[in-house]
C-alpha cells in the first residue's frame, strides 16, 4: 500500500479518528505514540520523531540501567520513518483506529543499529553483496484462551458452548468451531499483503499454527509476522477470546513455536540446495553447520524470556540438542522433504515469543557464515533427537544472556550497539523477576524451614 493508497483508505473510512505511529523494539513489542488522524499524511511520507531509546526498554517499557542512548546523549530524537508498508486498521477498538509501522534512523540519516528491523536490512545487504537471495517463510503456534480467568484457560467453543479439553491436533471440527475467528484474521491479512497459507489446530487445546506464506523478501516476511500477531490479537479480543504467543502459557502442554524456512537463490535465481536429489548441495550442508555452529551464541534470540526455556524441554515437541536430520522434526535443523527444487532448511528453535526480525537475522547470518567456511557438519541422526547424546541447547536464560553476550558469531551477526542494549534489557528483566517473591516460595518455606 503507498502513502496515496493509505490515504484514499483514510478518506473512505471517516470513521477512523486517531493513528497509532510505532516501530517494533528488541522484544519485538509495538512503541510509538496515538496521533489525530489529520496526521496521517505527514506520518505516511515523512515520519515522525522519536527517542533512539524507543526500541531498546525491556519488556515492561522501562529504560535500562546504563543505556548509552538515554543519559550519556540526554536521551535524543531520532526519526522514525514509513517502512512503506502503508497503513492497516485496528477495528477492535472503541473507535476505529489505524496503525502506521515505522523503523528507526539516527539524526544524520544512517538506518540505527537498535532498531531490529534495521538490524535484519544489514544481514540482508550481505547476502546482496554476496549476490544471493534469501527466500523464507515462517510457522507461527498460538493460543486462544478465555480472558476471563487469571492464569491462561483453554477457550469455550462458540459452536458447543463447551471448554476445549485435551489435545486435538488437526482436528477440522476445531478448526470450524472458530470459522469466524479465522475469517476475520485472513481478511485482514488479504487487505494489507499479508499472505497466509494453511492453519491446523495444534498439539495444546486452543492452539493452533498458521503458515505465512514464502517470499524472497525476508523484510517483508517478518513484517508480515509481527502483523500477523497484532491482527490475531486484536480479532481474538473482537470475539471474545484472548491470544497468547508466550512461548509456554502452560506447563502441561505443548509451547508455541516460530519456526523458519528459508532457501538461498543465486543471481540466476537457481536454488542453490536443490541438487536434483534428496539430499541437497554442499552450500545447503555448509549453511546446515553455520546454523548449529551459531546456536549456543543465538540462543538468546531464539528463546530471549524467562519463559521461552519452559518451552525447550525433552518430549516437548521443541528441539533441545544441537543437531540436524532429514524429515525428523526432534531435531533443531530439519531438512524437509518434497521436490528437489524446493529444497530447503527449517530452524526450529525459535519460540513465537521471540523478535521475528532478530529470529531471521540470527537465522540467515549464521547460514551465510557457514556457507562462507565451508566446513562440513556432524552427520545427520536419525530417529529420536531426544534419546541421543547431543550438546545441549542452553536451557538457562542468564546462561544464554551471557553467551549472547560473549559470543563471536554474534558479533558478525549484530552491530555492537545492538548487543549491548539486548543484554542490558534482558539483565534488566532477570533482576526484575529475581526480585519477585512467588506464592510457591512463601508456602514451601513460611512454616516449615
Amino acid at each position: 500500500m503507498t502513502p496515496e493508497q493509505a490515504l484514499e483508505w483514510l478518506e473512505r473510512n471517516p470513521e477512523v479518528a486517531s493513528v497509532r505511529a510505532a516501530v517494533i523494539d528488541l522484544n519485538g513489542v509495538w512503541r510509538g505514540k496515538r496521533m489525530p488522524v489529520a496526521q496521517a499524511g505527514k506520518l505516511l511520507t515523512e515520519g515522525a520523531r522519536m527517542p533512539m531509546s524507543t526500541s531498546t526498554v525491556d519488556i515492561w517499557g522501562v529504560d535500562t540501567e546504563d543505556n548509552p542512548l538515554v543519559f550519556e546523549t540526554g536521551d535524543g530524537d531520532g526519526f522514525a520513518r514509513p517502512t512503506g508498508r502503508g497503513i492497516f486498521p485496528v477495528d477492535w477498538l472503541a473507535r476505529s483506529s489505524a496503525l502506521i509501522p515505522l523503523w528507526m534512523w539516527q539524526e544524520d540519516g544512517q538506518p540505527s543499529p537498535a532498531d531490529p528491523r534495521q538490524v535484519l536490512a544489514g544481514v540482508l545487504d550481505r547476502y546482496k553483496a554476496a549476490g544471493l537471495t534469501a527466500v523464507t517463510a515462517m510457522e507461527l503456534e498460538f493460543y486462544l484462551i478465555d480472558p476471563s480467568e487469571g492464569r491462561p484457560v483453554s477457550p469455550v467453543s462458540p459452536v458447543t458452548g463447551r471448554r476445549l479439553e485435551g489435545d486435538s491436533v488437526l482436528s477440522i471440527d476445531e478448526l470450524d468451531q472458530f470459522e469466524a475467528f479465522f475469517a476475520d484474521v485472513y481478511d485482514a491479512c488479504a487487505a494489507h499483503d499479508v499472505h497466509v497459507d494453511a492453519a491446523i489446530s495444534e498439539n495444546g487445546a486452543g492452539q493452533f499454527e498458521v503458515n505465512l506464506m514464502h517470499g524472497d523478501d525476508p523484510l517483508k516476511g517478518a513484517d508480515d509476522a509481527v502483523f500477523f500477531k497484532r491482527f490475531v490479537k486484536g480479532i481474538a479480543r473482537k470475539h471474545g477470546f484472548s491470544a497468547s504467543f508466550m512461548a509456554k502459557p502452560y506447563l502441561d502442554r505443548a509451547g508455541n513455536g516460530l519456526h523458519v524456512h528459508f532457501s538461498i537463490l543465486d543471481a540466476g535465481g537457481i536454488n542453490i540446495f536443490d541438487d536434483g536429489g534428496d539430499a541437497g548441495t554442499p552450500a545447503l550442508r555448509h549453511a546446515v553447520n553455520g546454523l548449529m555452529e551459531a546456536m549456543p551464541e543465538c540462543g538468546l534470540v531464539f528463546a530471549p524470556h524467562l519463559n521461552s526455556y519452559r518451552r525447550l524441554a525433552p518430549g516437548s515437541h521443541a528441539p533441545t540438542g544441537i543437531c540436524w536430520g532429514y524429515e525428523n522434526r526432534t531435531a533443531a535443523i530439519r531438512i524437509p522433504g518434497g521436490p528437489p527444487k524446493a529444497r530447503r532448511i527449517e530452524h526450529r528453535v525459535a519460540g513465537v515469543d521471540a523478535n521475528p526480525y532478530l529470529v531471521l537475522a540470527a537465522v540467515l547470518g549464521a547460514a551465510l557464515d557457514g556457507m562462507e567456511a565451508g566446513r562440513e557438519p556432524v552427520d545427520p541422526i536419525i530417529g529420536d533427537a531426544y534419546a541421543l547424546e547431543l550438546e545441549q541447547l542452553s536451557g538457562d536464560w542468564q546462561h544464554a544472556t551471557d553467551r549472547f553476550a560473549a559470543g563471536t558469531t554474534t558479533r558478525r551477526i549484530f552491530p555492537d550497539l545492538m548487543r549491548e542494549l539486548f543484554v542490558l534489557a534482558k539483565r534488566q528483566e532477570q533482576r526484575g523477576f529475581a526480585a519477585r517473591m512467588t506464592d510457591f516460595e512463601i508456602a514451601t518455606y513460611l512454616e516449615v524451614v
